[in-house]
């Protein structure tokens, strides 16, 4: 009779659970990734879907149709036709002028006043919650409603802002009818319906600063202005840039105020911009091809400065 060892013997592997079954194990680990990620992978290819859809397919389509002419029902190649056209169309010069004073007029008031609000803001203690309400409220109306509310404020009759002037014994203007003050009245418009999110992301942003910086500068005897200037703006650098480029963005493709404002036009075309010119090439003109090569002439522009933007700001970043 033998002794009884004590060196361990290694147990017989359980069914399904030898080398061979080593497939299985991955397959399952797979199979169990996929089903723990599948509602991210559903945003993300409905995302993909819907840039495809509304963003990317669109640009294509303006490419090629930049270079086409319809004619009769027929479709034929135009070259570079369509964007001689749009070049010698003296209405091309006067929408980039006019399009350009917008976006400098919408940068002094929309991109300054939202900070300045924001600013004020972030001193209150309390009722801050109804202040941003207050703030954000005309962001959240229709901005068709909001236009109309200007033009009846703008009307040269019965208006607000002429009411006031009269009480103040100034002379009452012709805000909309006027070329001198048309573009102006558009964009003080344009800044009152946006100025809402902007304000709420810098409150946001300031919100963010360390108060032992501000205790700092108030201790070298820094006043109001200088710790705006070397505590506030510094440390805002990054949202101040990228509001900024946000902001251009979008004022060089402002439509909806001044067609509903001045019907587009304006006297004398003083606020025709190059969105409402490719609406005129298309709609009133039924020349798509035109219309999609100034498009095109305005996606690049728009393309190659936020490039150069984005380039700009990394170099600064480096240093």
């Amino acid at each position: 009779m033998s002794a009884p060892t004590l060196s361990p013997h290694k147990a017989a592997p359980p069914p399904g659970r030898g080398a061979g079954s080593r497939p299985n194990a991955s397959r399952e680990a797979f199979v169990r990734d996929l089903r723990r990620n599948l509602s991210a992978h559903g945003f993300l290819i409905g995302a993909v879907l819907c840039f495809s859809f509304f963003s990317w397919y669109p640009m294509v389509r303006e490419f090629i149709l930049a270079f086409q002419k319809t004619e009769g029902g027929e479709t034929t190649w135009a070259g570079w036709s369509n964007l001689t056209t749009v070049l010698n169309d003296p209405a091309f010069w006067q929408a980039w002028r006019n399009t350009l004073l917008f976006t400098g007029l919408a940068l002094v008031l929309g991109f300054a006043v939202p900070f300045v609000v924001a600013l004020v803001l972030n001193e209150f203690r309390h009722a801050q919650g109804y202040l941003r309400l207050l703030v954000y409220l005309p962001v959240m109306l229709p901005p068709v409603a909001s236009v109309l509310l200007f033009k009846y404020l703008y009307d040269p009759g019965y208006g607000l802002f002429n009411r006031v002037l009269e009480l103040l014994h100034l002379p009452q203007q012709q805000w909309l009818q006027d070329p001198d003050t048309s573009m102006l009245s558009v964009v003080i418009a344009a800044t009152w319906m946006n100025m809402g999110g902007a304000t709420l992301i810098y409150l946001a942003a300031l919100q963010g600063i360390p108060g032992e910086l501000y205790e700092a500068a108030e201790l070298d005897g820094a006043g109001v202005l200088r710790k705006i200037w070397y505590v506030t703006i510094p440390q805002t650098r990054l949202i101040l840039s990228l509001m900024l480029l946000m902001q251009i963005i979008a004022t060089m493709q402002v439509f909806t105020e001044p067609f509903l404002l001045t019907n587009g036009a304006g006297p004398e075309g003083s606020t025709t911009t190059v969105v409402y010119l490719i609406y005129q090439y298309a709609f009133n003109f039924n020349n798509y091809g035109s219309a999609a090569a100034l498009g095109l002439i305005l996606l690049v522009l728009l393309a190659g400065f936020s490039a150069a933007y984005v380039r700009l700001s990394r170099g600064g970043e480096d240093e």
